[in-house]
């Protein structure tokens, strides 16, 4: 009796704990659910925010930068025009020369010889000038009396004009004599400053020597030699070809000399030769500018960059900040109307300051990101923040 109603306690046990669990491992199950969808709530971050400007055009100047190399007005290399050894050299390398200065000296010695020597066959020409002229007037009077034959008389005539033509022949080698020895007196053709003078007093020097005694440069103005490429020249003639075309190379604006330590020359440029062709080699065409150096500032041989100003109407200008370049491609990440982020392509038509100015890739009124762009993808939602307008004028500041 007993064992029988511990049996039934036991049976009601099993039908409790069936009843039990099943509604124990639901409510587990509904916690474990609740808990993952708050952890997904808790991890899912705001959108970040980030700086965006919008783009709008106006006018602007950007500037194009060409290597550029540097001449004197006049750059002359002095060489001997007679052979002799050099006696003195009356200036020193670097020196600023005048025109006609006494630059060296030859050795004049046999150059006055041989002058001495031609102008005494000169005196002998004329000697026998007057020699001849004697015999024929001589002659004159007897072959008029017929005493002598009128041949001598020819005869005489014709050692007569010998006499002259040997004189004349004197006389230019008498002049050749004094331009020789004129020569030995190298003096400056222009002025300028004297280069590097590689033969010392006492070297034997001639005409046909490939080294030069040194060179001369007339710097007072220089020119200013730089390329452009095809396509560089086609879009510079197409700002400037209707004012060349009206006013000439004059018509066209100053240009700027940047050094070769970044500093502007202080003086403008004038563009004064455009090449007639291009270049087969390089594709490209040769401009000249002149600067005014009455400092001598500038030297010949000197290189640097010809910066040429260029107006755009209607510009793009975007800070070169807010682009990424990949590839050699330049990047934008432009926001849409639902905030939504694209990285858009663009294509550089040239700098201002630290701007870009566009050629293709946005149009007026397209917000870009500024700043904090590093880790955005396409499709990325942000929340933008207030920036001022980006136009040409306040983009360079």
């Amino acid at each position: 009796m007993k064992s029988l109603q511990t049996f039934r306690l036991l049976l009601n046990a099993v039908k409790r704990s069936t009843i039990v669990l099943p509604a124990l491992l639901l409510l587990i199950i509904t916690l474990i659910q609740a808990c993952s969808n708050e952890q997904l709530q808790v991890s899912t971050p705001p959108p970040p925010s980030l700086p965006v400007m919008s783009v709008n055009t106006s006018s602007e100047t950007t500037y194009l930068e060409y290597p550029a190399a540097i001449q004197g007005e006049v750059d002359l290399d002095i060489r001997p025009q007679v052979s002799g050894y050099i006696d003195k050299i009356f200036v020193n390398e670097g020196q600023l020369v005048s025109k006609g200065q006494p630059l060296f000296k030859i050795n004049e010695q046999p150059f006055r010889e041989q002058l001495n020597n031609a102008k005494a066959s000169y005196h002998a020409a004329q000697a026998a000038i007057l020699n001849a002229q004697l015999e024929v007037d001589k002659l004159t009077p007897l072959v008029q009396n017929k005493v002598v034959s009128d041949f001598q008389l020819k005869t005489a005539k014709t050692a007569l004009q010998i006499a002259t033509a040997n004189a004349e022949q004197a006389k230019a080698g008498l002049g050749a004599a004094q331009v020789n020895l004129n020569f030995t007196m190298i003096t400056a053709p222009v002025n300028g400053y004297v280069g590097r003078m590689p033969k010392k007093q006492g070297s034997l020097v001639s005409p046909a020597d490939q080294q030069a005694l040194t060179q001369l440069s007339d710097v007072h103005q220089v020119h200013v030699y730089f390329a452009l490429s095809e396509s560089d020249y086609i879009d510079f003639n197409n700002k400037y070809g209707k004012s060349i075309a009206q006013g000439g190379l004059t018509a066209l604006p100053g240009v700027t000399l940047m050094l070769s330590d970044e500093s502007a020359y202080p003086i403008k440029g004038k563009i004064d030769m455009i090449d007639g062709q291009f270049d087969k080699t390089t594709g490209s065409i040769t401009l000249r500018a002149s600067f005014a150096n009455t400092k001598g500032f500038l030297r010949s041989g000197n290189t640097g960059k010809i910066r040429l100003s260029l107006q755009h109407s209607n510009a793009l200008m975007i800070p070169q900040a807010a682009t990424v370049e990949v590839q050699d491609k330049i990047f934008v990440y432009t926001v849409s109307k639902d905030n939504k982020i694209t990285k858009q392509p663009v294509t550089v038509l040239g700098t201002s300051g630290t701007s870009y100015l566009l050629k293709d890739g946005l149009v007026s009124g397209d917000r870009i990101v500024t700043r904090g762009f590093e880790n955005l993808k396409d499709g990325d939602v942000i929340k933008p923040e207030a920036q001022p307008v980006v136009t040409a004028f306040n983009a360079t500041k």
